[in-house]
């Protein structure tokens, strides 16, 4: 693994636990973005593997919850990723800010999903199904608005830093 991406992986995992450990306001977490993010610019092979990894790790200090649902949640997680890998080579802003939408959708319907067919909150008809996406709309906006926010955040910053890293090298390179 060359070093620029062994301090990708690192810094991915770091900002993973940090995420779920520090406190935040519900479902306002960047780890979709970090998701969408590693599988645009990292390498095929582990751009899923850590982040998840991550998640684990997490799970493990925080607590596990009911196993149905957990896969949900990382069901939907790897297929953000997967989204990140369709940007690759072609990311633009409008590009991510739909992957963040579509993401974000995804993440609704398939943990909410989840949680009414696996749980025993909701009635299992359309009604209970009705009224368990209904009561997950405030949760789904914090979605929404963390994943535009950290994904303009982190593919702007990967951005700048690319570019100015490239133009020093270039200009170190025409000065010899």
């Amino acid at each position: 693994m060359s070093r620029s991406n062994l301090l990708l992986t690192l810094f991915i995992i770091v900002a993973v636990l940090a995420a779920r450990l520090w406190p935040h306001a519900p479902n306002f977490s960047p780890l979709a973005s970090l998701l969408l993010f590693s599988g645009a610019y990292h390498s095929k092979r582990v751009f899923l593997f850590f982040p998840l990894l991550a998640l684990l790790i997490s799970d493990f200090i925080i607590g596990f919850y009911a196993w149905p649902i957990m896969l949900s949640v990382y069901g939907s997680l790897a297929l953000t990723g997967l989204i990140g890998l369709c940007l690759k080579n072609k990311v633009s802003f409008i590009g991510v800010a739909n992957a963040s939408l579509g993401s974000a959708v995804l993440f609704f319907l398939l943990t909410n999903g989840a949680v009414w067919f696996f749980g025993t909150w909701y009635s299992h008809d359309l009604g209970g199904l009705l009224q368990c996406f209904t009561l997950a709309v405030p949760f789904f906006r914090n979605t929404v608005l963390s994943n535009l926010f950290y994904s303009i955040i982190l593919f702007t910053a990967y951005d700048y830093v690319r570019h100015w890293h490239d133009r020093r090298y270039k200009k170190l390179a025409l000065s010899k």
